[in-house]
């Protein structure tokens, strides 16, 4: 079924007809092996926020590409400071997209995993408190975690003084979490390319110029380029991009 506004595909095998949830799931498939899939919106000229929340960037379209990956991950992925200013809650699907999950052997709700150096997190915000599958929070060995917080999180701890996300990924493999979605933000999107971690890239861009003051989606020390082919190239009839990049 296709939903609001229609998504048609440019490259390759360019199609007029607006692509159907079926389609969009197979396009964007689970892999056959451990991959970590990173989905990220900009503005034309690379903002990754507008008056400082990337729901300015985001339409239909990207909500409703959004939601499908989520429905194909094992494990989504954030980093605590964007879990925060988001306000991220918990993490559901609808019946339809639970539905999908059962049929294909899947737990009907992927595992929240948030990664924090400081713990400083609050055991009442939703996406623990009310999260369908317990989270994890993906941390260090000498962090200390606020009254409560292991009530409602698993603690994973992973390297020695900040989060050693080679050692951490690994660790989700062993629980049989392969299928790996991050949604940022930006220090942790910069942190898992100078680890070379990064299997895919899904960028959404907003027919938007934001201007000057924002960030771009990655942050933090510099690291080596790393190479991402193009893989296709997908458009909304309200104008926006959305592009997935993807190692051979």
């Amino acid at each position: 079924m296709t939903v609001g506004i229609p998504i048609r595909r440019l490259w390759p095998e360019p199609s007029t007809e607006p692509l159907d949830d079926a389609t969009l799931t197979a396009l964007y498939g689970r892999a056959d092996q451990p991959r970590l899939r990173v989905n990220f919106v900009s503005s034309l000229d690379g903002a990754v926020t507008v008056d400082g929340y990337s729901a300015g960037l985001s339409g239909a379209p990207d909500k409703r590409v959004f939601g499908l990956l989520r429905m194909l991950c094992d494990a989504l992925v954030v980093a605590a400071g964007t879990l925060r200013h988001e306000g991220y809650r918990a993490v559901r699907l609808s019946e339809n997209r639970r539905a999908w999950r059962r049929a294909n052997g899947l737990a009907a709700y992927p595992t929240l995993v948030v990664v924090s150096d400081s713990l400083d997190l609050d055991p009442a915000q939703a996406a623990f408190a009310d999260a369908p599958v317990r989270p994890i929070v993906l941390t260090h060995s000498g962090a200390e975690p606020p009254p409560g917080l292991t009530d409602v999180v698993d603690l994973l701890r992973c390297g020695t003084g900040r989060v050693d996300l080679v050692a951490g990924l690994a660790e989700l493999h062993r629980r049989g979490l392969t299928q790996v979605l991050c949604e940022g933000g930006p220090h942790l999107l910069g942190a898992l390319t100078a680890a070379d971690l990064v299997d895919e890239l899904c960028l959404t861009v907003a027919p938007l110029l934001a201007g000057p003051g924002a960030g771009r989606i990655t942050a933090g020390d510099a690291s080596a380029p790393r190479h991402l082919p193009l893989r296709h190239v997908l458009a909304a009839d309200d104008g926006v991009l959305m592009l997935r990049h993807a190692r051979p």
